[in-house]
């Protein structure tokens, strides 16, 4: 039976559950859909299953049978059936037409509901009513976004607080938004979900009229100084439009490194839509990138809500592994790839020949290192288990190419609704452990115990929470040696941010956590003490030093699936381990479009780090356009530090770098850990490392973990770019021609170098 769909619903929100939930009901999956021909390759095996997913089983064609559905079932009742069954299908078609991209459509039904209202009487509860209001004020908020920020997106489009070019010319979505949401504030409590969802709404769609704050009524102002950063911080500029690398699609995952071994850092991107296709942007190291996507080989190869890289077969070149099938149940039963890098600019699907691709479980995380120790890189693969049907997968490393999922003799399974999962050794034993971060779920540590076996040391550490958590990382926040655990949680809705914004302490129950490690294999929760116990949604994620001081700083790309949640991505500032402070503002990073795969990486060798990001919602209707984040620079210097393993794995991930180094006559000491990142989008496996103003490395430490082997190099110099192969007593000097981004008309709302 038809419920209102309510303001908060987890993980994802109302219609997406609905689809899912019809999902597990009727979706065969793949695992049984017909093979195809024995006699064909692998890779030609895996684009005939894409095509597959794409007409059966992707979100978009389940969500487009519900929708044919509540038009049929609407049509049966045309003008003459109960009243209260035909204003809920109104309702709840206009819904899904709006989740569709219809959105002319589904104001017409959701107009069509309102006008029934008086014939109901009673029979409704006011809420339902006021939720209808705020709905079509939704429902008008997105065609001024689809009428302006996607028809004509510029550097300006969606960054918070919204100006210049970001200002609407196609004004009546905003205004009619506007008329409904003030109907809502009018009826209903102020501290009330809708109220406080309404009064954000209202705030936002004032800014891209151009007329916040003097227009705002003032009993629902947000005040200015609430957008304001907590300190000042130079702004960088959204130039993806300018590089052509501002991709239109659905969320998906991102990888910043260089697949063709010419020292220039390459792009890949791709999006959840089972019809949207892998993108390879080769960077010419001119300033300049290419769609290469066709002359790689990757025509085909669709969909993937995240992406994540290494080198699995020790040959020299960064392979890709996708992942599919997250937050669709059994309908999610879609292969991974594993796509094999061949050396010569071109991919091959190797999934079936690797062993990956005969058991198909729902997923959008995956993690690589070598948890045995043995040379060759292992991978952990996080599934969303419900009811027990989907466990986590280990896949040992067999060292000729295949793999084999020793999950169950690990005990690793896991069992829960799996969002992200990462290695680090925390314990400092030489061995890599794993924590899961589980939606509804406790989370995990599982401690490897050096014997193929881990246990589960999440409740005895302290480190289980929050329950609703997605994107988690390990990483040395404060350079102290010791690996730190950070974990976000996936609970806030706009509004919660509302009311932090308004300095109300309204319903912050799930925070994120920061875990400062001790050095003794134990974990201090201290997200309070640093400032960052604050409301987010984040999915895509990732961290990198943004101003070269030498201390990690992370952003967070943030947002549900429902078009109501329209809230800014957040930038925090690592100011040298004392805390964080949000710079979102400031830095121009406040984009209000959803965020997934994030990558920090150094892309035109100027020796600091911008910021790419993919963009865009779940729905079929909510696609945007990636965005680029150029370092306008802040004069530290720098080294660009480049492993390769040879006992150990040539991709090096879980090396430990040290650099130590005098900044102004006082001993410094910085710590990098080789691997991608964070959970939702990839850096480079080679790692760039500020030094603030140091102008010389008094000593470079490698430690490698595979062999318990430290190479020791001294007097290495700043803003280079070496490579340091595992047992040589010497390091390389790379070639590396910066070739800064040229940027031209830019909107005069961008020059102002510091943004306030």
């Amino acid at each position: 039976m038809f419920t209102i769909p309510p303001q908060n619903v987890h993980p994802a929100n109302w219609l997406l559950c609905v689809v899912l939930g019809l999902s597990f009901l009727l979706s065969p999956g793949c695992a049984d859909r017909k093979e195809p021909a024995t006699s064909e390759s692998g890779h030609e095996r895996m684009l005939a299953l894409l095509q597959e997913v794409e007409q059966e089983s992707s979100y978009e064609a389940l969500a487009e049978d519900y929708v044919r559905s509540l038009r049929d079932r609407l049509a049966v009742l045309a003008e003459h059936g109960p009243v209260f069954e035909r204003w809920q299908l109104k309702f709840e078609l206009g819904m899904a037409e709006l989740a569709q991209g219809n959105e002319q459509v589904s104001i017409r039904h959701l107009m069509d509901a309102r006008k029934l209202v008086p014939q109901l009487k009673d029979t409704v509860d006011p809420n339902a009513l006021h939720t209808l209001t705020f709905r079509l004020g939704v429902a008008f908020m997105r065609v001024g976004e689809t009428e302006n920020c996607c028809a004509r997106n510029s550097p300006d489009s969606c960054i918070l607080p919204i100006r210049g070019e970001g200002i609407h010319t196609e004004r009546e979505g905003s205004q009619r938004a506007i008329e409904y949401f003030m109907e809502v504030l009018e009826e209903t409590p102020p501290s009330s979900e809708l109220h406080l969802a309404s009064q954000w709404l209202l705030n936002i769609a004032y800014m891209t009229l151009g007329r916040y704050p003097d227009s705002v009524p003032v009993a629902h102002l947000i005040p200015p100084r609430a957008f304001q950063s907590e300190e000042e911080f130079p702004r960088f500029i959204n130039i993806a439009s300018k590089m052509g690398l501002d991709t239109f699609s659905l969320g998906g995952g991102a990888i910043g490194d260089d697949f063709d071994n010419d020292g220039n850092l390459d792009l890949m991107v791709s999006t959840w839509d089972a019809s949207g296709q892998i993108r390879f942007h080769r960077n010419n190291g001119d300033g300049t990138f290419t769609d290469r996507t066709v002359q790689a080989g990757l025509t085909g190869i669709l969909g993937g809500l995240n992406l994540l890289h290494a080198d699995y077969d020790n040959d020299g070149h960064l392979d890709v592994l996708v992942l599919r099938g997250a937050w669709l149940g059994r309908a999610g039963r879609q292969p991974n790839s594993l796509l094999h890098n061949n050396g010569d600019g071109t991919f091959t699907d190797t999934t079936f020949e690797a062993g990956l691709g005969e058991d198909h479980r729902p997923s959008q995380t995956a993690s690589w290192a070598d948890y045995d120790n043995d040379g060759d890189l292992d991978l952990y693969v996080g599934n969303e288990a419900k009811d027990d049907d989907f466990p986590c997968q280990l896949f040992q490393n067999n060292g000729d190419g295949t793999f084999t999922d020793v999950a169950e003799s690990a005990g690793v399974e896991n069992l829960g609704f799996t969002k992200a999962v990462v290695w680090g050794d925390y314990n400092a034993d030489r061995f890599p452990d794993l924590y899961v971060s589980n939606l509804l779920n406790p989370n995990r540590l599982y401690k490897n115990n050096g014997d193929g076996t881990f246990t589960d040391v999440a409740q005895e550490l302290g480190v289980a929470k929050p329950r609703r958590s997605f994107p988690s990382w390990f990483w040395d926040f404060d350079n102290d040696g010791n690996l730190d655990l950070f974990v976000a949680a996936y609970n806030a809705g706009i509004d919660e941010l509302a009311a932090a914004y308004l300095e109300l302490e309204v319903g912050r129950k799930n925070l994120p956590r920061l875990y400062q490690g001790d050095g003794k294999g134990g974990f201090r929760e201290v997200s309070r003490e640093k400032n960052l116990a604050r409301p987010s949604a984040p999915m895509g994620s990732n961290f990198g030093d943004l101003d070269g001081d030498g201390y990690l700083d992370f952003y967070l790309g943030t947002g549900y699936p429902d078009y109501k949640q329209i809230m800014p991505n957040i930038m925090y500032h690592n100011r040298r381990g004392r805390d964080f402070k949000d710079v979102t503002v400031a830095g121009g990073f406040g984009h209000l479009q959803k965020g997934h795969g994030v990558v920090f990486a150094d892309l035109d060798h100027d020796g600091d780090q911008d910021i790419f990001e993919q963009m865009g919602g779940a729905y079929p209707g909510d696609g945007f356009n990636d965005a680029l984040y150029e370092n306008p620079g802040f004069g530290n210097h720098w080294v660009n530090v480049k492993l390769v393993g040879v006992q150990s794995n040539r991709s090096a991930i879980g090396a430990r770098i040290r650099i130590d180094f005098q900044e102004e006559s006082q001993q410094r000491t910085v710590y990098r850990y080789v691997n991608s990142g964070g959970t939702f989008g990839c850096n480079p496996l080679r790692k760039n490392v500020g030094l603030g103003a140091a102008t010389a490395i008094e000593s470079l430490e490698i430690f490698w973990p595979t062999t318990g082997h430290t190479q020791r190099f001294t007097d290495v110099p700043t803003d280079r770019f070496i490579q340091i192969v595992e047992g040589q007593e010497h390091y390389e000097i790379l070639p590396m021609r910066s070739y800064k981004f040229v940027l031209s008309d830019l909107p005069r709302s961008l020059q102002d170098p510091v943004g306030r």
